[in-house]
């Protein structure tokens, strides 16, 4: 039997609902915008504009969701991964910030109503999302971001241990976060029904057509594929780690961090009515992640970025998951069976933030999603499409830039962090006598 491939190894694609059915492009044809990705942020965008009226072609090398958006944990939390809200603030200044603030915050809002008004099956649940405080000093920063958060409209509120342990089943958290709009899917199944719902819009989706190379077609531009090619007035790349050519140092403008997921076997009813009693999305709070949820089978989700022989070692790293795991819920008593495990790249920006380059007239590009990929990918489509309906630049939520390269320490620095807030962590439970999981 031939290996398959780190895609077809996830648990999404053994359990998405099917791919609407597309071809490769032949020929020429023409279209007002011509989007380079069929991912989150590609397929949105094409959305967004085939409502407008707009003639949108879509063009992806492999197949709907291939890349980040087929391969990621399903987790769908409208927040920003690194940066608190008044860093961000300081970052990026204003009208920026804020404007690009109130996008990701209220992500959830435009990805639930996709998935309501074209009846998306990709097992929405939005539940809830709760970060726990692994130790007794990391509640000042829930309190922090609960006030930060809230003042922007989203509905989050600080756990006491009680609390916690209500949602989440676990004692290890000496209290949370619990942040009321979060939710979690079949990421796969998202980005399919996605793309179906471009095509009953009236927009085009050609699969299997790897973008060769733009040039100039008169006033637009003619984007080339092995076997066709698209004349359109605008073009827009949105495909983030898995950006192979198309367009000269697209490839450059990120660093790529591998993360790693897995998915246990079903668990028993009667287990899971005591672990993740309320089907949330759990982060433990500890900076060297593990964040973890159920799929509509009963299956944990659990999600790790690889360092040292975790994700190297597969069956060390199966091990390290279990243990974590049975740590966090001692109720869990049986053996756990990792059925599924799969590797994702994310393309990683110093900032964290997606990142907009202007490549020339008529033409950009949006990579450095950072790993946030459900809520941003969704809510970026909107900017997007902003910016091809002809919104101009300094009216859109995302400054745009002159194409620029992700700086060399990118390369090795976020496992550097990882490995920075392992010691932290470690540390902080040593100062406030917390207890420490397995392999911290």
């Amino acid at each position: 039997m031939p290996k398959l491939s780190s895609f077809e190894a996830t648990l999404w694609y053994a359990t998405a609902a099917p791919a609407p059915e597309t071809a490769h492009l032949t020929g020429t044809i023409r279209a007002d915008v011509c989007i380079v990705g069929g991912g989150y942020t590609g397929l949105t965008t094409a959305l967004q504009l085939a409502r407008s009226g707009v003639k949108v072609v879509l063009l992806e090398a492999k197949e709907i969701g291939f890349g980040g958006s087929g391969r990621n944990a399903g987790h769908c939390t409208p927040t920003f991964t690194h940066y608190s809200l008044p860093e961000l603030r300081k970052m990026l200044g204003e009208p920026w910030a804020e404007r690009l603030i109130q996008r990701q915050t209220r992500a959830n809002d435009r990805v639930s109503e996709m998935i309501s008004q074209y009846k998306i099956e990709c097992e929405w649940q939005q539940n809830g999302y709760v970060m726990g405080a692994h130790s007794p000093s990391a509640m000042k920063g829930i309190e922090e971001k609960t006030r930060d958060y809230n003042a922007v409209g989203a509905r989050t509120r600080v756990l006491d241990k009680r609390g916690v342990e209500a949602i989440t089943g676990s004692p290890r958290f000496h209290g949370g976060w619990f942040h009321a709009e979060a939710g979690h899917l079949n990421a796969l199944g998202y980005a399919r029904g996605l793309a179906r719902a471009v095509i009953s819009e009236g927009g085009a989706i050609h699969t299997q057509s790897p973008v060769t190379k733009v040039e100039r077609e008169g006033q637009g531009w003619s984007v080339n594929t092995p076997q066709g090619s698209v004349i359109a007035d605008k073009v827009i790349f949105g495909t983030g780690a898995y950006t192979v050519g198309g367009w000269p140092r697209l490839d450059t403008t990120f660093k790529i961090q591998r993360v790693f997921v897995a998915a246990t076997e079903p668990l028993p009813k009667d287990l899971r009515s005591s672990v993740l009693p309320q089907n949330t999305t759990i982060h433990d709070g500890r900076g060297d992640i593990f964040v973890y949820k159920y799929n509509a089978e009963g299956r944990v989700v659990a999600s790790m970025f690889p360092m040292g022989r975790r994700g190297k070692d597969i069956a060390y790293t199966k091990q390290v998951m279990t243990d974590r795991l049975r740590w966090l819920h001692p109720q869990i008593r049986q053996e756990i069976h990792w059925d599924f495990f799969w590797f994702g790249d994310l393309d990683m920006q110093y900032r964290t933030i997606p990142r907009l380059y202007d490549l020339a007239p008529g033409v950009v590009a949006l990579t450095g999603l950072s790993g946030r990929g459900v809520p941003t990918g969704s809510m970026l489509g909107g900017i997007l499409s902003e910016w091809a309906l002809g919104v101009p630049g300094r009216d859109l939520a995302i400054k745009l830039e002159p194409l620029t390269a992700a700086p060399f320490y990118m390369s090795f620095g976020p496992q550097l962090t990882l490995r920075y807030y392992r010691v932290r962590d470690w540390l902080t439970a040593k100062r406030d006598r917390a207890a420490l999981p397995p392999h911290a």
